[in-house]
């Protein structure tokens, strides 16, 4: 069945080498980037593929060699090389199942996060800015960037809603779980009595999305230009900067007024619609596949509660896929790579299985 499967991969990638070198592929920009991409893919399949192909065969040879020599060292030795091309082979057999496995075609993408404080009132938006500070800890310590795209704060140091453009490698392979509700046990701040508190912070976790992955269509999108209120000094509160975009076939809006010119406002709308709008028609497309199966990390609707972070006991516990961490202090200073391995260990160990019942 591998042996198949090589063949095929193999084919398609000395395929698209030739593709990439005709000039007219070359001179179509779009089709270029989607075969380069293919390529990047397919490159790390092919090369174990090709190794497994080789050790198939240095196993035939070494099997041949042990039914034709009578000679005992050369016994000795054909007996401990099949061993390790064996080994080698089971090893690889475990690394091309979990290349096999598809792979999302946003993981590569940088994300823009939105948290918005939930239930829960002033604490839920202290609540919202904590985690703002979790995920930039996060960030820094993967040498990724983040940006403030736009920001709505309370007058105590809380968010009603931050949204945020975080860039750098692999942003969304790693962060894609977080979508969701995540709440809070500790006692709040203003609370004078000392009782514990129950509030939630929403989490939106979406790729960055360029017209080549993903187009809206300018004449669905509604363009109004007013003046900038608020914070921002002489130039927001004189001209008309601001934008506000409407895609008019999901209802879904964009204002941004945080940026310096019209233009960089409208740019920055843009992106953040273009995400919004792929987030809920992917949400619509997966919403019957979802219902029939168990997501174990969940399904990334922003409604469905992930996480606990109880401060009393200093736990951590996410809700899909039973994990509790006494680490609280170290999660809250960005310290997430347990959780997030676990996380992405549990959904390759799901869509292994799926991938081996399909096989069946």
């Amino acid at each position: 069945m591998l042996l198949e499967q090589a063949d095929t991969f193999i084919a398609r990638y000395s395929e698209l080498a030739e593709l990439l070198s005709d000039p007219e592929v070359i001179g179509d920009h779009r089709r270029f980037m989607t075969l380069s991409k293919e390529e990047a893919d397919l490159r790390p399949k092919v090369e174990k593929f090709r190794r497994y192909k080789e050790v198939d065969e240095e196993i035939s040879g070494a099997e041949e060699l042990l039914a034709e020599t009578t000679d005992p060292d050369m016994l000795d030795m054909a007996k401990e090389e099949l061993k390790e091309l064996k080994d080698e082979q089971v090893q690889l057999e475990e690394e091309l199942h979990i290349l096999m496995i598809p792979k999302d075609p946003n993981d590569d993408k940088n994300i823009i996060m939105e948290i918005r404080g939930a239930a829960g009132g002033d604490e839920a938006q202290l609540f919202a800015a904590d985690l703002y500070e979790m995920y930039s800890k996060y960030a820094e310590s993967q040498g990724w960037r983040v940006e403030v795209v736009e920001a709505s704060a309370n007058d105590i140091g809380g968010y009603k809603e931050i949204i945020l453009q975080i860039t750098g490698a692999n942003v969304y392979s790693k962060l894609k779980f977080e979508s969701g509700a995540h709440r809070v046990q500790r006692v709040p701040s203003t609370e004078s009595q000392g009782r514990v508190h129950t509030s939630t912070a929403t989490v939106g976790v979406m790729p960055e999305l360029e017209d080549l992955d993903f187009e809206l269509d300018d004449n669905d999108i509604r363009v109004d230009i007013f003046r900038a209120s608020g914070a921002g000094g002489q130039h927001v509160n004189k001209t008309e900067s601001a934008v506000r975009l409407t895609h008019e076939p999901t209802g879904i809006v964009v204002s941004m007024q945080d940026q310096r010119s019209q233009q960089q406002n409208k740019d920055k709308a843009m992106m953040i619609l273009r995400s919004r709008v792929y987030e809920q028609l992917e949400s619509e497309r997966l919403s019957e596949y979802n219902s029939d199966r168990k997501n174990l990390v969940g399904t990334g609707d922003r409604s469905e509660r992930i996480r606990t972070y109880n401060y009393p006991q200093n736990r951590v516990t996410d809700h899909r896929i039973g994990l509790t961490i006494q680490k609280l202090d170290l999660i809250m200073s960005g310290e997430l790579e347990e959780i997030i391995d676990a996380l992405l260990v549990a959904d390759q160990a799901q869509k292994l299985e799926e991938l081996n019942e399909q096989s069946l």
